[in-house]
Order: C-alpha cells, then sequence, then structure tokens
C-alpha cells in the first residue's frame, strides 16, 4: 500500500522530530473526518508531531488558537461524522501574499513544515502556490525580524501533500474523490422516494443534483436510477434535443411504464452555452406532452449525513498515503495529491491534475464535448457509454435469432436485480430473445425458462434480492437435464450471475462440455455475492451494500453505549470463509481488531488483544469494537471471544455480543452495487455477443475453447474476462476463496488505526505517476 521505503527505516521513528498540520478547505464533503483521523494516528505512529489548523486556511493565517495539537484520542468517534470537525472555510486572506506570510510565520514558529491539505482543486492550487513561495517568505520574514536565520534554515523546506475531498468528483486522475459516494447515497435515497410517488401518479420527475462543472453525480445517478435522459456539463444534447426529449419520455410511457425520470447537473448547458434549467425543462413537458410534472433541486442535503463505508475507508487509506508521501518527500519531489485509481493507491503530481481538470473546462468553452469526457478520465467515459447504450435505444425490427438465459445462482444479495436488467435490456437492443431462468441451475434443468421483454426488467435497478429467484444447488447431478432444456430452448449463450456457486457451476457446465455437446455454448459469470470471495474479481456485486449494512449498524451499536461506563462489543459478520467483510467494516467502524480466517489467530494474538483494549479503556476512550469473520476459527468462536473479554475487563469495561446476520443480504442496493452491476451486465451481453459470432459455424453455435466460459471481474483498474479453466489454478475450493486477495494488504492499517506499534507493510512501491503523458492522443491546450 505504501512505498518502499529505500532508507530501509523503520516506519514508527520515521516521524521523529518533524510535525505534520492537516487542514480541511474548501466545501465540505463526507468522509473529510475519515482522512483527518487517519493523518492524525499515522503521523503520531511515525513519531511526528501532529496539529489540527481549525477553519482551513483562515485558522492558518489568524495562528493562536486555531492551532492545535492533535492526540490520538482527539480523532476518537470521529470517523462516523459527515462535514469536518476542525471546520473549513472560503479563505480571502490566504489569496494575498500578505496573508500568506502570516501563514508562514504560523508554521514556521511551531516547527511545521509538513502540510496536509483535504480540499477541492482551489485549495490545493492555493498550497501549491504557498509551497512555491515558501522560500521567499522566509527571507522576507528573517529581513522584518519575525523569524531568526535559524529559524528559517530548519524550516527551509515546506512539504505538501493534498487529497481530493469535493463531492463533486470534479478532479481529474483520481476515480473518486473523498465525499462523492456518499453523496450518491443522499442523492439515491431521494430517487428511491420519489420513483414511488410518482408512479403513483403517473408523473414526470425532473431531478438537479450539484456537481458544479461536472456531471459525475447526475451522470452516475441517471445510471444507477435508469432514468430516462440526463443533462451533464461534459455533453450537452444535439440541437433540437427538445423533440428529441419528448419522443423519449412519449416512447418511455407507450412501453408501459408509469413514470419518466430526468436528472439535470446543476452546471448543464446547451450547445450554445446557455444554461439548462429544471424550470425550462418542465415547462416543455409540461406543454408539449401534458404530462403532471414535478421538479426538486437536491440542494445541500448532498453534502450531508454520515459517510459512506467507501468513503471512510477512502479517507482512511488516503490519509496513510498522505503521511507516507510526506515522510519521503524531499525539496526535488513536486507536491503530490493521493487518490485511489481502481483499488490502487497512487500518488499524482498535484499540477498536473489541476492542469488536466483546467483543461476539461477549457475543452467544454470551446466545444471539444468528446475531449472533455476524455479528460475526465476512464471511469466517467465508460460510465457514459453505458448510459448511452441503455437511454439512448431504438428497439430494432431485426432479430438476431440468438436465444440468451440469464440465472441467479447462490445467495442473493443486493445488486443482482441491476445486473439482470442491464443485460436483458442491452440485450434487446442488440436483437437477442433474452430469456429468464428462475431458481438458478435447478430452474434450468427443470424448465422454469420465460422469456424477458423490455418492460419486465422496469424498475429492477433499485430493488435489492434477486426477483428472478436464486438457489445454491450445483448442476452437477442435473448435466443431463440441463443439456436437454438447452437444446428445447435453443439457449445460444448463459449469463450466470451469483456467488462462488455460480463460479463453481460455471466450470462443472465447462467440465462437462465432452459429455454433452448442447453445453459447447459462450458462458460468462458475473460474481455476486456479500462475501466478494469469486476468484477473478476484486470486487463483487453486494458486497458494497453489506458493508455500509455492517458499518451503519455498527455505528448504532456503538452509540447504544453512549452515557454509559465503558463498552466492548463483540460482532460477528459473515464472509464464509472470506474476510473481506470484516477487515472492511472494521476499517470503515474504526474496530480495535478484526478476526479473520486468512489470517491465523492464537492464544497469544488473542491475549495482546484483550491487554490492548483493556489500557486503551483506562484513557478517556469509552468504546471498543472487534469483528469476528463466521468462520475465522472453529474453536475460538463468538461466544469463546465474548467470554474472554468479558472475563479479562471485569472492573474496566463490560461486553456485549451481535451476531448480524441475514440483514447484511438484503436492503436496497447503494449506488456503487447498482452502477457497477449495470456496467457489468452490459458487458457481459456485447462480449457474449462477440462470442457468438467468433464461435458461429455452419448454421450453428459451437463453443469449447477455454476462453469461451469466462468470470467478467473488476482487476485493479478495468473490468476484465478471464477463462473460468485458469481460474482454477487461483482457487482454494475447500475454503471457496481466492488464493491470494488484494484487501490483505489493508490490514496492517487496520491495526495501526487502532494504536498497534506493528510494521506498516512497505513491499508495494506507490511511486509518482503522470498522468498527462498517459493521455497523449488528447491535444491538451496549455
Amino acid at each position: 500500500m505504501s512505498q518502499t521505503h529505500t532508507s530501509g527505516q523503520d516506519p514508527t521513528t520515521m516521524g521523529i522530530g518533524r510535525a505534520i498540520a492537516v487542514l480541511t478547505s474548501g466545501g465540505d464533503a463526507q468522509g473529510m473526518n475519515a482522512a483527518v483521523r487517519a493523518t492524525v494516528r499515522v503521523g503520531l505512529y511515525t513519531g511526528a508531531k501532529v496539529f489540527f489548523i481549525h477553519e482551513g486556511y483562515q485558522g492558518l493565517v489568524d495562528g493562536g488558537d486555531c492551532i492545535r495539537p492533535a492526540t490520538w484520542e482527539s480523532v476518537s468517534m470521529m470517523l462516523q461524522l459527515g462535514g469536518t470537525v476542525i471546520g473549513s472555510a472560503r479563505c480571502k486572506d490566504f489569496q494575498t501574499r500578505e496573508g500568506r506570510m502570516k501563514a508562514a510565520y504560523n508554521l514556521v514558529k511551531r516547527g511545521i513544515t509538513n502540510l496536509c491539505v483535504i480540499g477541492g482543486d482551489g485549495s490545493l492550487t492555493g498550497a501549491n502556490q504557498f509551497r512555491t513561495e515558501w522560500s521567499d517568505l522566509l527571507v522576507n520574514l528573517v529581513s522584518k525580524g519575525k523569524i531568526s536565520a535559524d529559524e528559517a534554515k530548519n524550516a527551509s523546506h515546506l512539504n505538501i501533500v493534498g487529497m481530493v475531498g469535493s463531492i463533486d468528483n470534479d478532479f481529474c486522475g483520481t476515480d473518486m474523490t473523498i465525499g462523492t459516494d456518499s453523496a450518491l447515497h443522499r442523492i439515491m435515497e431521494v430517487v428511491d422516494s420519489i420513483t414511488t410517488t410518482a408512479q403513483s401518479h403517473q408523473r414526470a420527475f425532473i431531478l438537479e443534483v450539484m456537481g458544479r462543472h461536472c456531471g459525475y453525480l447526475a451522470l452516475v445517478t441517471a445510471l444507477a436510477c435508469g432514468a430516462d435522459w440526463v443533462f451533464i456539463p461534459e455533453m450537452p444534447p444535439e440541437d433540437g434535443w427538445e423533440e428529441h426529449l419528448c419522443r423519449r419520455l412519449m416512447e418511455t410511457r407507450n412501453r408501459g411504464s408509469r413514470l419518466n425520470v430526468i436528472i439535470v447537473a446543476e452546471g448543464a448547458m446547451a450547445r450554445d452555452g446557455k444554461p439548462i434549467t429544471c424550470d425550462h425543462i418542465r415547462e416543455l413537458v409540461t406543454k408539449r406532452l401534458g404530462y403532471d410534472t414535478r421538479s426538486t433541486i437536491l440542494g445541500h442535503v448532498q453534502r450531508g449525513g454520515t459517510p459512506s463505508a467507501f468513503d471512510r475507508i477512502l479517507g482512511s487509506r488516503m490519509g496513510v498515503e498522505a503521511v507516507m508521501a510526506l515522510m519521503e518527500a524531499t525539496p526535488d519531489t513536486p507536491a503530490c495529491v493521493v487518490s485511489l485509481s481502481g483499488n490502487q493507491a497512487v500518488r499524482l503530481p498535484l499540477m498536473e491534475c489541476v492542469q488536466v481538470t483546467k483543461d476539461v473546462t477549457i475543452a467544454m468553452k470551446e466545444g471539444r464535448f468528446e475531449d472533455a469526457v476524455k479528460l475526465r478520465g476512464k471511469s466517467f467515459e465508460n460510465n457514459w457509454n453505458t448510459y448511452k447504450l441503455l437511454a439512448h435505444v431504438h428497439l430494432s425490427d431485426v432479430k438476431s435469432n440468438i436465444n440468451v438465459a440469464v440465472l441467479n445462482v447462490g445467495a442473493p444479495c443486493a445488486g443482482m436485480n441491476a445486473a439482470v436488467r442491464a443485460a436483458v435490456r442491452i440485450g434487446i437492443t442488440q436483437g437477442h430473445n433474452m430469456l429468464a431462468v428462475h431458481d438458478g441451475f435447478e430452474g434450468l434443468a427443470q424448465g422454469k425458462i420465460e422469456q424477458f421483454t423490455w418492460t419486465s426488467v422496469g424498475g429492477w435497478t433499485g430493488k435489492g434480492g434477486s426477483n428472478l429467484g436464486t438457489k445454491r444447488v450445483l448442476p452437477a447431478k442435473y448435466m443431463e437435464e440441463i443439456s436437454l432444456n438447452i437444446a428445447k430452448y435453443n439457449i445460444h449463450g448463459l449469463i450466470v450471475i451469483g456467488g462462488f456457486e455460480a463460479f463453481s457451476g460455471g466450470l462443472d457446465l465447462v467440465h462437462a462440455r465432452e459429455k454433452y455437446e448442447e453445453l459447447c455454448i459462450p458462458i460468462v459469470v458475473i460474481p455476486a455475492t456479500v462475501s466478494n470471495n469469486v476468484p477473478g474479481s476484486d470486487f463483487s456485486i453486494g458486497a458494497d451494500t453489506a458493508l455500509n449494512t455492517i458499518t451503519m449498524t455498527c455505528d448504532r451499536i456503538k452509540q447504544s453505549a453512549a452515557g454509559t461506563k465503558r463498552r466492548v462489543f463483540i460482532i460477528e459478520t459473515m464472509g464464509g470463509y472470506c474476510g473481506y467483510l470484516a477487515t472492511m467494516s472494521g476499517l470503515a467502524a474504526g474496530a480495535d481488531a478484526a478476526y479473520i480466517f486468512e489470517e491465523k489467530f492464537g492464544i497469544r494474538d488473542l491475549e495482546t488483544n484483550v491487554e490492548h483494549i483493556v489500557q486503551k479503556m483506562k484513557t478517556t476512550v469509552k468504546r471498543g469494537l472487534i469483528l469476528r469473520n463466521e468462520n475465522s476459527n472453529a474453536n475460538y468462536t463468538t461466544d469463546f471471544i465474548f467470554n474472554l473479554y468479558s472475563e479479562e475487563g471485569k472492573g474496566v469495561f463490560d461486553c456485549r455480543k451481535n451476531v448480524l446476520g441475514h440483514m447484511q443480504q438484503g436492503g436496497t442496493p447503494t449506488p456503487f452495487d447498482r452502477n457497477f452491476a449495470t456496467k457489468m451486465g452490459a458487458k457481459s451481453v456485447l462480449w457474449l455477443t462477440e462470442k457468438l459470432k467468433e464461435c458461429y459455424r455452419h448454421g450453428r453455435i459451437f463453443a469449447n475453447t477455454p476462453d469461451s466460459a469466462c468470470v467478467l471481474g473488476m482487476r485493479k483498474r478495468g473490468l476484465v474476462f478471464q477463462p473460468l479453466d485458469e481460474l482454477k489454478e487461483e482457487t482454494d475450493f475447500d475454503h471457496r476463496i481466492p488464493k491470494t486477495q488484494w484487501w490483505l494488504k489493508l490490514r496492517p492499517i487496520l491495526k495501526i488505526l487502532a494504536k498497534y506499534k506493528i510494521n506498516l507493510d512497505t513491499s508495494e512501491a506507490v511511486l509518482m505517476e503522470h498522468i498527462i503523458s498517459k493521455r497523449a492522443p488528447v491535444t491538451l491546450v496549455k
């Protein structure tokens, strides 16, 4: 996760004699507190002194009581709070040289030469300017007699690292900025609520979401709720869009839908640069179509509320990486931002990111809209392409005579329906016949198969569970019946959406191809399970929803102890043998320990953990949280751990235990799961269409190569298809988990944030990546 320390230095002593200050600036965003907490705790872990700067740059200029030392306990219980606890302010003073001079004086006097800034592009640009002027400012301060030559010498160089906190996700080079996911949570809660009332009255709803000049929130919302139309600044609609929009809304109604949803980004505009507003659209729809139309402007609701699990983990990982970047910075390294690309932590040169972010605005002004979308990055472009596939639809009269069957396998999870919907609709637009298989492989054997229509999957994106019905039954004992039904219904391709059973069932089908020729058809497996244990994918659909459920429940459980004496909660999570949920919810909820199967633990470890919590409870911290994966150890059960902590904590704290159970598989899918499932569903059908062309010989489909049966998974930074057969080697079938799992590298962070003095895993280098050279084909305006 962090860089190889060439100096071979012990990370717990890297910061001795150094001081770090952390500030939040610009508009607030949920998850900023997680970043502040991680920065403070990792800073202290390295031996550095850490300071809070309250009220953003204003506090930096004012000094005095605005700059205060931070302690370990001072960031306790702030993980679940929205906004920023240390305050943020727009600051005019810092824009003047006089103001920056005061700021430099305040830092030098406290021996602070490392600054961690959490904010948007304006805040980060300001920080970089401060850094470039630093030496000049010191010269001025010495000549005015404000600081001594020695003080100036000791503070000769200012290191700066940025983290992007902004709900708009408008900073180029970063996949997700802190706060974006939480803002999407707020928006989807509103959209879901509005959908139910709109359906009751057959209304059209127009929703305006935030984002300034960036359409990310609007675009993902449109994908996640299956909107009829989205207006984004990066890609204004073609001239004559009014006709097109009305036609689209009528088509949706004619297909049997009871509502229309239109999403508008606040910066939306027409090709001529004139703004497109909610009122403008409402008048148009009411006048031309006579629909009962309502508009809602979401406003600051989107900035509020508790941060999502994703934002807490993102903030925590960024905080760790930021401190490491500061500790390793030299006068020659450019100021950097730490960010996430896929699930990799990356460092990017701050000014390159700012440059590309500005280039987007220039491209939009000059009408180079294709460039604007490309400059926003891969993730934005993929979202836009998927939206176009699903929304800009003319159902073709030309049929392909291809039948594709879709089934759900394994335990239900949130997001399965979104994947089915996307697959069905893309299939229909390609001219295929899409078949619904109820109750998994068993239903395929029993012929529980019917045809999907366009409307039969309407409104599925936001529904939890599995509408098709799902079973854990594997196909091995039904091969005869399955192959007969594949022939009977003339099935040419199979989309299997589910957990580990979908993976092993897919393998069974591949192995049975030798015996049953009917099974020689392209097969694609889409990982969907709360456990996130499917080989070939870093994430599975449904895991994000489960993670949020666990995190919110932990928050509530911790809150239940407010005002009581000291208390430790032992919480058991699902996941089979896979410790993903326990580890990630541990990071998101601020757990003291997370026991998992992959990381063996014995009596010594338990003793250390208990002792650690007893010591911690003797300070001002009043609550402890221990997570245990359901199958982490056959003998050290949840009851055993509960009894152990209860006995050892006598007189210091008392214990309570909770087994979370099936609530982890329920609930409406989170924005991430809806979006992820939609992209996976769409991509799987496009792949099948191509494969079917390759495998078509002499009037029939014949596919028996390993690459005709694949898992579609997210690997590091993109969606990839991997043959089931090749993934066999990477799988521990006894425990139903992949042999290597990326998230185990985050375990040390969990321990450091819980105050363990362990060695941070520094094996994986995080080098500075350039984003401008990567984008060579796009002409950049300097």
